[in-house]
């Protein structure tokens, strides 16, 4: 290990956690260096915009560099990418079949797909579009828009019948949707495929704003209640992973 490499990153470290940021006497007292040395790392990040010093109380906090990286890095972040081992575990855990979705203009588009070991038949498949108002996952993703972008999207749409269970009421849809967003998931019996059942939950940017949704499949004769809400816990769980690995932070 580099010594003057690691010191300088307990450097960054420590001064990140103080909003106040940190002088050169605290840091030499917490690190056990003299002044002279940590003066010097200091002046090496702040050369490199990695910390910078506050003119009025001489103390050092973090410096722009980190905004600009962490932009270039959520930038670099593939969905898709990010999301393969959580869909993995879900499958793993499940063996069931596994939807990764994003929305795109009132319909939403399967990214990704994972078949589980129990045998299922259903439309779905990777670049495929389906209705928005009567999958999980669709109905997840338009639970967490905005109010006008929903109803926009109700009115150019609109709810039509894919099966008899399909919810073609606005009233009892948007009822539906505010029921979604309060227990962070969302369900479908047999509103897009008959025999069909599925779970989906949210997934969040670091913007806090709804950029897909991911779903558990399966025939209606096995996702029971009580099937569905041993899924819930784990689904919700992944969600929240996958959120996070996209920069996403509850605060």
């Amino acid at each position: 290990m580099v010594k003057s490499v690691d010191r300088a990153l307990k450097i960054i470290t420590m001064v990140s956690t103080r909003k106040e940021g940190m002088g050169v006497t605290e840091l030499a007292a917490f690190l056990d260096l003299n002044k002279s040395t940590i003066f010097r790392l200091l002046a090496t990040l702040a050369e490199h915009g990695f910390i910078e010093q506050d003119p009025e109380t001489k103390k050092y906090r973090l410096g722009y560099k980190y905004l600009e990286l962490s932009s270039m890095l959520l930038e670099s972040i593939d969905l898709r990418t990010q999301a393969k081992p959580f869909l993995k575990e879900l499958e793993s855990h499940t063996n069931e079949v596994i939807h990764l979705v994003v929305y795109d203009q009132g319909e939403v588009v399967y990214i990704e797909k994972l078949e589980g070991n129990e045998t299922l038949r259903t439309h779905s498949q990777v670049g495929r579009r389906a209705p928005i108002h009567c999958t999980s996952v669709g109905k997840v993703i338009l639970a967490y828009l905005p109010d006008e972008e929903i109803l926009n999207i109700i009115e150019k749409h609109g709810l039509p019948k894919h099966t008899e269970q399909t919810i073609s009421d606005k009233e009892a849809f948007l009822e539906e949707l505010n029921r979604i967003k309060e227990q962070g998931y969302g369900t479908e019996f047999e509103e897009n495929e008959p025999g069909i059942t599925c779970i989906a939950a949210p997934i969040f940017d670091n913007s806090k704003k709804i950029t897909a949704a991911i779903s558990i499949s399966g025939p209606s004769i096995r996702m029971t209640d009580e099937r569905l809400a041993e899924l819930k816990t784990v689904l919700i769980d992944i969600g929240n992973k996958i959120s996070k690995r996209l920069g996403y932070t509850e605060n």
